[in-house]
Formats: structure tokens, C-alpha cells, sequence
């Protein structure tokens, strides 16, 4: 299968990581803006802690997960996890998304079908939204850094992955935010997905050092098992072992996602496009010419709603990638802190 053309998202991948002299150069060259950058994040971020600007309230409990870096950290599959957690409790979640991108708030719909899914820039006309349509508890996706609304809980994200990543903040360096912003999180999740479990608990021993006090959690995010695309008929990972596997990605951190698919003893080819890619005709053809070929196309929960309704009946189906949130270290410091929000709504 002939490999798409290079995406903006690689690039940028080398510039924040590579070691090469024209990536430094380029690095050097941004760093200038990355102060100004930063300046502008510190000084907001200090006006709120210190009230000059206050946070908005929201109708119900809310808990916000998010990450420092740009992407790839595994907001997605965490905040499926919470809001699954919370389902299992009984409780009906209100997952609150941004609303950019249509692929998220369908990944969300089937991850937690009895959620209710608000994509709303306005997270609290979101929050009302959800409140209206019946949810008693609310998951903020992607919300570390939206300081104008509140929230019980706040859970930060830290990619093993990303942490190998040069240390400037936007653009030089894939960081939202300096190192400073973990004071702001009740709770850090460490997540892991090619980085070694050994890398993993490190990193979170260096957080639990950093910020005593504050409980920190490890997460492997893995390859559970895979669902035909179109039938839903199960495979175990397993049973991926030494097939031809072209692994299709279109998200923040392709790499990741081909080594989760590698785990089950697949041979993989990836072809990566970037983040909320939008498959054509010419993409669609490419995906049925790759599933003649290999012995299985599998593709990502993003990915597979955007192809789901557009396959052709007479091709082989893919499989989706189904990921577990498999905790390898405090986990039930985690679920101690989501159990401890309130049950009953909160009135204005």
C-alpha cells in the first residue's frame, strides 16, 4: 500500500523531538515566541489562582481531564474510563467535548453508549445541555487549560511518551504549559502506551517526589481486542500473532497506536495521516486494495466513524483497534477521588 504523503503532524513530531541540527536550528529560531507564549499562559493562569479572574460554576459535579503537552496523552480513552466508572456507579455522565473535529463525540457515543454527549465550545451551555438531557455527573474531555469554568476534580495527563520531548513550551516545544501547572491537579495519571512499564513508574515516582502529597497513577493504555468494523464480531488481540497487519492511524501519535497493535505479535505496516484526517475516495480505495492484500486492516475507534457508513458492502471489513485502560500502578487512588464526588446535583 503506498504510504500518504507526509503530514503535517510528522513534522512536527521531528521538530519537538528530533536531535538533528536543523530541527535545533528551527527550535532556536521559534524559542522567542515560546516566551512570549509562555508569558502569556503564566500571567493568566496567575490571575485565576489569585481571583482576579474566576472560574464560571457548572450545574453538576464535574471532573476535567487533560494533559500539558499537545495531543497523544490518551484524553480520549481516559475520559471514556471515567465516565464508564461513574456509569457503573449507577450515574448517568455528561461527557462535555470542545466540538471540534465530528469524530470524537461518536467515538465517546460508543465507548459510553448510555452517556450523554455534549460537543459545545461552551462548556457551561454544554453542562445545561447535559443537565437538560438527564446527566447527574459531568467529564470535561480535554479541559486542563480552560480555567474560565470549575470543576470537583482535576486530573492531569502525563504521556510517558511525551516526556522524551524537547522541554519548550508553544511553538519550539509541545507543551501547553510549563512544568509549574501540575500545582493545579488534584490527581496525575501518568499514561503508557509504547514507553516501557519500568519508564512509566519512574516518572511517576519523579512526580510523586516533585509534589508530594498529590496522588499519582500509572495507566497502560493497550490493545484489548478487536471488533469487525461493520458486524462487531470479536477477535482477540491474540489472534493477531503473526499476520500481515496494515495498522491505520489518523490521530495524534500514529507510532503509539502501531506499537499497541505490534504487542499482539502482528507483523504491522502503519500508514499515519494526520489528526482528524478526512478520508476521500482515493483513501477509501487505497483502505479496500490494503485489506485485499494484508491479512487484516485495523483501524482506530477515530477513524472507524468516519469510515463505517461509507464502506463498500462487498469489501472486507476492517477491524477497530479496542483499547483498555489497564492501571499498573495506584489506581485506586484514582477511584477513591472520582467516588468522592458528590452525588446529589448542586443548585445556583
Amino acid at each position: 500500500m503506498r504510504r500518504p504523503r507526509l503530514s503535517p503532524s510528522r513534522v512536527v513530531r521531528w521538530l519537538w523531538q528530533s536531535r538533528n541540527p536543523l530541527a535545533r536550528t528551527v527550535r532556536t529560531i521559534l524559542l522567542p515566541l515560546s516566551g512570549l507564549y509562555g508569558a502569556v499562559v503564566s500571567v493568566r493562569a496567575g490571575l485565576y489562582r489569585v481571583g482576579v479572574l474566576t472560574a464560571r460554576p457548572l450545574p453538576l459535579p464535574a471532573v476535567a481531564v487533560g494533559n500539558r503537552a499537545v495531543g497523544g496523552a490518551g484524553k480520549t480513552p481516559l475520559a471514556a474510563w471515567i465516565a464508564a466508572f461513574y456509569a457503573s456507579r449507577g450515574r448517568v455522565p455528561g461527557i462535555l467535548l470542545r466540538g471540534y473535529g465530528g469524530d470524537e463525540p461518536r467515538v465517546h457515543e460508543r465507548l459510553v453508549p448510555g452517556a450523554v454527549v455534549v460537543p459545545n465550545p461552551d462548556r457551561v451551555a454544554g453542562a445545561a445541555q447535559a443537565l437538560a438531557r438527564g446527566a447527574d455527573v459531568l467529564v470535561l474531555d480535554d479541559a486542563f487549560q480552560t480555567l474560565a469554568v470549575g470543576r470537583d476534580l482535576n486530573v492531569l495527563l502525563v504521556s510517558a511518551e511525551t516526556v522524551r520531548a524537547v522541554p519548550w513550551v508553544l511553538p519550539a516545544g509541545p507543551w501547553r504549559e510549563s512544568g509549574g501547572a501540575v500545582r493545579r491537579a488534584d490527581a496525575v495519571v501518568v499514561t503508557r502506551k509504547r514507553a516501557g512499564a519500568d519508564e512509566a513508574r519512574a516518572l511517576a515516582a519523579a512526580l510523586t517526589a516533585r509534589w508530594p502529597g498529590k496522588p499519582v497513577a500509572v495507566a497502560h493504555l493497550a490493545l484489548d481486542h478487536l471488533e469487525g468494523m461493520l458486524t462487531g464480531d470479536r477477535l482477540e488481540a491474540a489472534d493477531l500473532r503473526g499476520r500481515r497487519v496494515v495498522a491505520v492511524a489518523g490521530i495524534a501519535d500514529p507510532e503509539s497506536y502501531a506499537v499497541q497493535v505490534r504487542a499482539s505479535g502482528a507483523s504491522v505496516q502503519l500508514v499515519a495521516y494526520q489528526d482528524h484526517h478526512p478520508y476521500d475516495e482515493g483513501d477509501l480505495a487505497r483502505l479496500v486494495r490494503a485489506q485485499a492484500a494484508a491479512d487484516y486492516v485495523v483501524v482506530t475507534e477515530k477513524d472507524a466513524v468516519k469510515l463505517r457508513h461509507r464502506w463498500p458492502a462487498e469489501a472486507r471489513e476492517p477491524l477497530v483497534a479496542v483499547l483498555s485502560v489497564r492501571w499498573e500502578h495506584n489506581g485506586e487512588a484514582i477511584v477513591q477521588a472520582l467516588d468522592a464526588l458528590p452525588v446529589v446535583p448542586r443548585r445556583f
